[in-house]
Order: structure tokens, then sequence, then C-alpha cells
């Protein structure tokens, strides 16, 4: 549906849908920060276009950052950083990403051709430079779903995680269809209610998500593995899949929106960032993150009553749950005397996840927040605790 767009577009519709539901005036946000990974080179501050597109003051700033799928979560903290900092009382952070209409480039050598021939000043070297022309100029470099650093799929990067922890095929398929079902259950119910309907033009208007599909597990044994051949145990059916989407939230210190008479949904009380090894543990984040981040916040693990860990794939949730139950994970790889701990199910992405919301790269990460603080709100819980595994470690 959304194919004809433009990242902007969608963008644009998340910040008013965010205008429509807070009521809050154009006129008092200091910042607008938005997260994206595969920039459209037309727009590629797609903040600020978003932004002027719906209607924000060209005297507000706004800013695009990029930090693979945790981008979202990067413009959050960024405008909790600005606040904090007493720059700015009032940001809306989020993210957007349009897989439907994903920029392609020409050849490096097509490239290299285009540029010359712009560059030429006779027609005699226009020729010169047309006759070494080859067909082969003509293969496009599609955007890259590896690695930069080492040069592997992330689908290939999770088949081994779930390899060097053990975790089955049947494993795997077991929480797909589990998170299928809990975010088909939360679906029906009305809980979803952050989506916003998006009226295509000169097409339907989307009013929900469109990938949740339960299945069953003797449909989801049939799929061969997407990405080791024909062993692995990673399919199309426990990963996440891509799609459109944006997000976008609103952030204050708590003496504006007090003042402005919001109440607030939530605090976002702390955050972390780690990295790892990006050919072993590229999945691994949430599990040395989580410690952390409890840490710092004085908290434990029997003080969450909300998980919102990003699924990218069965696999990687699995393993992560392995490494975290695990003390000699803890002692020989994190520097840790005693295990993380294992997240209760039964508080664990209880209205679904990425596996079967989708995965808009750049807007996942205020989903989980936006998740965690519903949830919280709608089961009388205090705290919530999200964390997300991201491309390059």
């Amino acid at each position: 549906s959304y194919k004809d767009l433009m990242p902007h577009d969608v963008a644009r519709a998340a910040l008013l849908g965010l205008l429509h539901r807070t009521s809050v005036p154009k006129e008092v946000v200091d910042y607008i920060i938005f997260g994206t990974v595969i920039q459209e080179v037309k727009t590629s501050n797609v903040a600020r276009e978003a932004a002027l597109g719906a209607g924000f003051s060209d005297k507000t700033p706004a800013h695009t950052v990029t930090m693979a799928c945790i981008s979202a979560n990067q413009a959050m903290t960024t405008g909790v950083g600005l606040i904090a900092s007493g720059q700015c009382d009032v940001v809306v952070a989020g993210g957007v990403e349009l897989m439907s209409d994903v920029p392609i480039r020409h050849s490096r050598k097509m490239r290299k051709m285009l540029l010359d021939l712009n560059k030429a000043k006779t027609l005699g070297q226009r020729l010169s430079l047309l006759s070494k022309f080859r067909l082969n100029f003509l293969s496009p470099e599609l955007p890259a779903v590896a690695e930069f650093s080492t040069s592997e799929t992330m689908g290939h990067s999770a088949d081994r995680l779930a390899a060097a922890f053990a975790v089955s095929r049947t494993e795997q398929d077991e929480y797909a269809l589990r998170s299928h079902s809990l975010a088909k259950k939360a679906q029906d119910e009305g809980l979803l209610s952050d989506v916003v309907p998006f009226k295509v033009p000169g097409k339907d208007t989307v009013t929900k998500d469109n990938g949740i599909r339960p299945s069953s597990l003797e449909q989801m044994a049939k799929l061969k593995p997407a990405f080791i051949k024909p062993y692995g145990t990673v399919t199309a059916a426990n990963s996440s899949f891509l799609t459109d989407g944006a997000s976008a939230m609103l952030i204050m210190a708590e003496e504006k929106a007090l003042a402005m008479g919001y109440k607030p949904k939530a605090y976002l009380r702390d955050f972390v960032y780690v990295s790892q090894d990006p050919k072993d543990q590229l999945l691994l984040g949430p599990t040395y993150a989580t410690p952390k981040v409890l840490e710092k916040a004085g908290l434990t693990l029997n003080d969450v009553d909300a998980f919102e860990f990003h699924e990218a794939f069965s696999g990687q949730i699995l393993a992560n749950f392995k490494a975290m139950d695990s003390d000699w994970f803890a002692q020989n790889y994190m520097g840790r005397k005693t295990k993380v701990g294992l997240p209760p199910l039964e508080k664990f992405n209880t209205w679904g996840g990425s596996l079967s919301l989708g995965h808009p790269f750049g807007a996942t990460g205020c989903r989980l927040v936006m998740a965690a603080a519903n949830r919280l709100r709608k089961e009388g819980g205090q705290y919530g605790l999200v964390a997300a595994c991201a491309a390059g470690g």
C-alpha cells in the first residue's frame, strides 16, 4: 500500500497522529528527532521534512539519527539528553522506515561514468567515455543486508547463535507462534491502541498491523531454512518481517508537562547502550544491557513488571534467554559472578512483538517503549524494561 510513498510521508502521518492524540500545540515543541536506517537520498534529514509537512514551524529544529534497529531508541534518548541538560522542555522523538521503496544505486562503474560524462566538455570526450560502457555497468547495487565488518547477514548470524546455544527449530517455531497468537489476542481486544489509521492517497485506509498471522506448528515446520541451507533452523516463520512504519512520541520535562496539564503516561527513568563483537555476539545486546541498566537504576529483575524485547528472530530471543540464565556465560563472557536471570514469560512481550507486528527498522524502538508503557497502565505495573539488539553489535 505504501510503495508509491516516501519515508517523510509516513513519518508525517505519525507526527499528525501524535498531535491529534495529545493536542499538544506545535509551537511548544522545542526539537524533533527521528531515527531511520535506509535513508532516502532526497530527504536525508527525514525528521525535518516530516516536521515541515506536519505543519511544525520552520523555526523548530529537527535532525535524524541512525543506529540500525535501535535508531528510534537513540532518537528518544537523545531527546531525554536535551531535556536533562536544560536545552529543551518538549521534544518529539520517533522513527520511520519505508521498505516498499528502498533506494537502489547504479553500480560504481556506472556512477563513475555518469560523473565523468557530466564533467566532459567536448563531444569527443563524451564519445570516448561512452565507448567504455559495458552491459554489466547496469547491474544495480541493492542496500546491504550484510554486516559491513563481517560480510555476514543477520539471519546467518542468528542461525549460528541459535546453534551455539542449542536452540532447536521447534523451540523457535513455538516462540514465533506465541508472538503471533498474543499479538492477535491484543489486537482483537483493542490493546494495540497506538496504531493510527493512515489514508494512502488513491488507495485504501490502513487501520491495523497486517502481519499478524497465527499459523500452526505443522505449517511452520514445512518451511525451508532461509539462511543456512539445508540444515539451518531460522526460517521466514520464526524471523521478524520487513515492513513499512513510523512512530512518534511526546517527551517532556516533568515540570513542563504538569504545568501544561498533562498527566505523564510513563517516566523514562534510565538507559544504557552496550556493544559486542559483531560476528559472534551480534544479537546478544539485551543480555549485556539488562544487568547494567538495572544496576544503574537501583532495581532487580524481580522489580520489572513488563519486559519488551525486540524480536529480531525467535532464535535470538531464546539464545538471550539461555545466556541470561547461565552462570557460566556470565562468568566467562560478562565478568559477572552470577547469571543475569531469566525474564518470566508471563511478563514478557505479552502483546506480541516484532515477529508478529513487524520490524520497520527505524521505528521499532518507540513501539517497544509505548508497548511497555501501555502494558504498565493496563496491568497496574510500576517498572518496564525495554531491550533490543542491533546490526553492528
